[in-house]
């Protein structure tokens, strides 16, 4: 039994790389990539940047803002729960405002794209969903395209989160190659760790 159990682990875990790497083989090909830029220097442009997202996409969305963060652009995620209780004051005309469900009608964060709009926000969308409310309430659009998680379930956010995730990275490259960032200046915000370490033998500090 633990034989035939390791032997379908095995299958299960080749069988999820094959679907992640194929997903990321798709986006590579349609990916928008002007889509992609433009995003990039209206972030670059926002006086503030607010990341939304429930579940999974919300663990994606608070890693985006850090990595903003690390690329010296101030960013925070706002969870909805704290968006909808008076949370969206932070949120001015200019600003942008990234948000990501799959769906693109995720319950607890349909108030909060009516607010960014009314708020004269920026509203940028990640979803599947091209008739979803989100891509309908959306001023820049990242669509999605997902043909399976890959899970052994098919219903956990694994295959999304992964093409979510390299979207994001996607958007910062093209940040850090419009704004100029350089090392020297990671490194005066990243003191800590080895790679603390190693940025600052690199600029000789």
């Amino acid at each position: 039994m633990t034989e035939e159990r390791d032997g379908a682990a095995i299958l299960a875990a080749e069988e999820a790389l094959r679907i992640e790497a194929g997903a990321l083989a798709v986006l590579r090909e349609r990916a928008d990539l002007e889509q992609i830029v433009r995003v990039a220097r209206v972030l670059l442009e926002a006086p503030r940047i607010i990341t939304v997202g429930s579940g999974s996409s919300g663990l994606a969305a608070a890693k985006f803002a850090h990595s903003l963060c690390c690329a010296d652009n101030p960013a925070k995620f706002m969870p909805p729960s704290e968006a909808v209780h008076g949370g969206l004051g932070a949120v001015h005309a200019g600003d942008a405002v990234v948000m990501v469900t799959r769906g693109g009608g995720t319950e607890e964060l349909v108030p909060i794209m009516h607010v960014v709009n009314a708020r004269g926000a920026t509203l940028i969308g990640l979803t599947e969903n091209l008739d979803s409310e989100l891509a309908a309430c959306s001023d820049i659009l990242l669509p999605l395209h997902i043909t399976r998680e890959s899970d052994p379930l098919g219903t956990m956010a694994t295959t999304s989160n992964t093409v979510v995730g390299v979207l994001f990275d996607a958007v910062l490259a093209a940040m850090i190659a419009i704004s100029g960032f350089t090392s020297a200046e990671f490194g005066l915000i990243h003191p800590g760790g080895a790679v603390g370490t190693r940025l600052a033998k690199e600029v000789g500090r």
